[in-house]
């Protein structure tokens, strides 16, 4: 996927229309039009701006990962003890096996979840 496809899917995932991000962006409806066709692309300020707007990385919007989170995410506390990084790391050491047992627990309380048990 291009960068104007990531924006023109963001901008719609956030229900806005093409004149509210040019308002933020300080440029025309129209440089939106063209950034989401293709036809121009923002400058590197432009790109920081709507990396900020969106909430996502700039690696994201050039196409570089599909991992749309901030790095600030990875402090933000899961339970008492861990923040997301330091579960990360915790899974990032655990052997293959543990790993897909770990895959296949969470997966379970995304199914508990959808049926109500608590």
């Amino acid at each position: 996927m291009n960068i104007g496809q990531i924006i023109y899917e963001l901008r719609m995932k956030k229900g806005i229309y093409q004149k509210e991000l040019a308002v933020y962006l300080k440029v025309s409806i129209g440089t939106i039009s063209n950034y989401e066709k293709g036809i121009h692309y923002p400058d590197l300020n432009t790109l920081c701006k709507l990396a900020d707007y969106f909430g996502v990385t700039t690696d994201y919007l050039l196409g570089r990962t599909d991992y749309r989170n901030t790095p600030e995410i990875l402090q933000r506390p899961i339970t008492k003890d861990y923040t997301v990084a330091e579960l990360v790391d915790t899974t990032l050491e655990l052997s293959s096996k543990d790993a897909d047992r770990l895959i296949d627990y969470l997966e379970l309380l995304k199914q508990c979840r959808s049926v109500n048990f608590s």
